[in-house]
């Protein structure tokens, strides 16, 4: 894939990390569901599996999508649009520590402001 006029090689290594990131994220949710389902919000834990592959294939689109030029606004929207949404599970995961005992509490904590600085991310390497 070659690089666009104008474009930075910081700006391209950024692109090609994010979609990395979700590319591995997205396959994560179908190696590890169990843990995905874990995080999953009481008011949708009956739709718990669902959640989960409905996300994984999300994220993955969205993460092949940032490399092709045609995809790749719409998806930077889309991957802050599946950022908000799955922000909730971060939120359950702080509530209920006990279920996630393998995970120190500030890293629970550090989740929360990671995510509007991974939108800010994709948004930003998406614009290009």
């Amino acid at each position: 894939m070659q690089p666009e006029q104008n474009e930075t090689t910081a700006h391209l290594r950024s692109r090609r990390l994010l979609a990395a990131f979700f590319i591995g994220a997205g396959v994560n949710h179908f190696v590890n569901p169990g843990f995905y389902e874990a995080i999953v919000p009481p008011p949708l834990d009956g739709e718990a599996k669902r959640v989960v592959d409905v996300s994984g294939v999300a994220e993955v689109l969205g993460g092949v999508g940032v490399l092709l030029p045609f995809t790749r606004r719409l998806s930077g929207a889309a991957l802050v649009a599946l950022l908000i949404a799955v922000f909730p599970a971060n939120l359950n995961m702080l509530r209920e520590p006990e279920k996630f005992k393998t995970i120190p509490r500030w890293a629970l904590l550090a989740r929360l402001p990671l995510q509007p600085l991974m939108m800010l991310w994709a948004w930003r390497a998406t614009r290009q």
